[in-house]
C-alpha cells in the first residue's frame, strides 16, 4: 500500500476529528491537496508525485495521533471501512507497524478504583530531596516550540546513548564528548492538539495557585525553600490533565521500559505536578529518588509545553552519567542536553542525576514561562 492510499483512507474520518487535526491543520492540509492538483497542470505523474510527498509528510503524524487516541486497531478499522485491500502492498498489520512504533494494549483507567488500588492511582507529590523536584514559585506561561533536528519516523525515539560519539536524535541534542551517556526515551506529539490547548488554558486559569518550589533538606526535612538549589513555581493539582497524561503513559509504558532496558514493575502510585519556570529559574543537579521518603520513585517523566511562539530561552534538561552524589564530578562528565520541545515527553530512570539550566524570559510574564507536566511512577 502506498503512502497516498493510506492518507486517502484516513482523510475522510480523521479530517473531522479535532483531537487529531486542529482546524488550522485541516485547512492547511486541504489547501495543500487542492493546490497539488492545480500545480500538476493535469499531468498525472506530477500530481501523483506531489500527492505522495504530501502523504509522506502528513501521514505519519496523522497515524500516530490516531493510534494514541483510538488504539492500535485504528488502521485496520479505517482501512477496512474504506474498502482498501490488505494485499495492496502488504497486510494491514504491517502497515500499522510501519507507521508507528509498537504500542502495548491500553488497560483500564489509571486512577485507583476502590476497593482495589490502581497502579497509577494519583497521589499528591512528595517533596524531593535537595535535588528532587518539588512545588515551584510563580512563573510565566507556556512558550513556543524550539526548532530542532528532523525527527525520525514514528513517535518512539530511542535515546540509548552509550558512547560519546552517539549521534543526535530527534528532540534531543547530543552533548559533550565523554564516554558513556545516560539513557532516556522521548515521544513526540504526545498529546492531541485539543488536549494540549486544554492543558495550557488550565495552567493560565490557575496561575494564582502556583507555589514556590521546595526541596528536601539533607536532614530529610520536607518543604524547604532553597533558592540556591532550585527556583521555580509548581502547581500540585493538575486537574483532569493528570488522568489524561497518566492514561497515555500507561499505553506506552511497556515500550518505554523496553527501550530503557528496564524491567516492567508494579506501579504502586504516581505523582503528577505542573512546573512553571520563568526568568532566572533553574534546578541544580539532583536525583529524584535520593531521599528515603521518595526512594520508591522508579521512573521520571517530563512533558514539555509552552505558549507559541516561545518567549523564553534556556531551561535545558541535562541528564548526567554519574550518581546523584557526584555533584563535583558531573561538571566535567558527559550529559545529554534536551531542549524543551513543544508536546514532547521524556522518560528516564529516577535515579539518574539531572538538572535544569537557567531560563531566560525577557517579558517575565507567567504566560511566557517554560512549563512541564512532570512526575514519577513509584515501584
Amino acid at each position: 500500500m502506498t503512502a497516498k492510499q493510506i492518507l486517502d483512507a484516513f482523510s475522510e474520518t480523521l479530517m473531522q476529528d479535532e483531537r487529531i487535526l486542529s482546524p488550522r491543520e485541516r485547512e492547511l492540509l486541504t489547501n495543500l491537496l487542492q493546490n497539488s492538483k492545480s500545480v500538476s497542470s493535469n499531468n498525472p505523474e506530477i500530481e501523483s508525485a506531489v500527492s505522495a510527498a504530501i502523504a509522506r509528510s502528513v501521514g505519519e503524524t496523522v497515524a500516530q495521533r490516531a493510534f494514541s487516541l483510538l488504539g492500535g486497531s485504528i488502521v485496520e478499522k479505517i482501512l477496512a471501512h474504506a474498502g482498501i485491500s490488505s494485499r495492496a502492498g502488504g497486510t494491514q498489520h504491517d502497515v500499522a507497524a510501519d507507521l508507528m512504533a509498537p504500542q502495548p494494549p491500553t488497560p483500564g483507567p489509571l486512577a485507583p478504583q476502590p476497593p482495589t488500588p490502581s497502579p497509577f492511582a494519583p497521589q499528591p507529590p512528595t517533596p524531593g530531596p535537595a535535588g528532587a523536584p518539588q512545588p515551584p514559585t510563580p512563573a510565566t506561561a507556556p512558550q513556543p516550540p524550539t526548532p530542532g533536528a528532523a525527527r525520525p519516523r514514528g513517535i518512539l525515539i530511542q535515546e540509548k546513548l552509550e558512547h560519546a560519539s552517539a549521534k543526535q536524535k530527534a528532540g534531543q541534542v547530543a552533548n559533550t564528548s565523554l564516554a558513556v551517556q545516560p539513557q532516556c526515551v522521548a515521544l513526540d506529539e504526545f498529546l492531541a492538539p485539543q488536549e494540549l490547548e486544554d492543558l495550557m488554558s488550565f495552567v493560565l486559569d490557575h496561575e494564582a495557585e502556583f507555589q514556590t518550589s521546595e526541596v528536601i533538606s539533607p536532614s530529610s526535612e520536607p518543604g524547604v525553600v532553597d533558592y540556591n538549589h532550585r527556583r521555580s513555581r509548581v502547581l500540585m493539582d493538575a486537574g483532569k490533565n493528570q488522568g489524561v497524561i497518566l492514561d497515555r503513559i500507561r499505553g506506552v509504558l511497556p515500550s518505554v521500559l523496553e527501550e530503557l532496558g528496564m524491567e516492567e514493575f508494579p506501579v504502586t502510585r504516581a505523582e503528577v505536578q505542573i512546573t512553571a519556570s520563568n526568568d532566572g529559574d533553574f534546578f541544580r543537579a539532583h536525583s529524584d529518588d535520593a531521599d528515603a521518603s521518595i526512594a520508591s520513585r522508579h521512573l521520571t517523566f517530563v512533558y514539555f509545553f509552552h505558549r507559541e511562539p516561545r518567549q523564553f530561552e534556556g531551561g535545558e534538561l541535562r541528564l548526567h552519567n554519574l550518581p546523584w552524589n557526584a555533584e563535583e564530578q558531573f561538571k566535567t562528565g558527559s550529559y545529554e542536553a534536551i531542549q524543551p520541545r513543544q508536546n514532547q515527553i521524556v522518560f528516564f530512570p529516577s535515579s539518574l542525576l539531572h538538572e535544569i539550566t537557567p531560563v531566560a524570559c525577557a517579558s517575565r510574564a507567567f504566560a511566557d514561562s517554560r512549563f512541564t507536566l512532570n512526575g514519577w511512577l513509584h515501584k
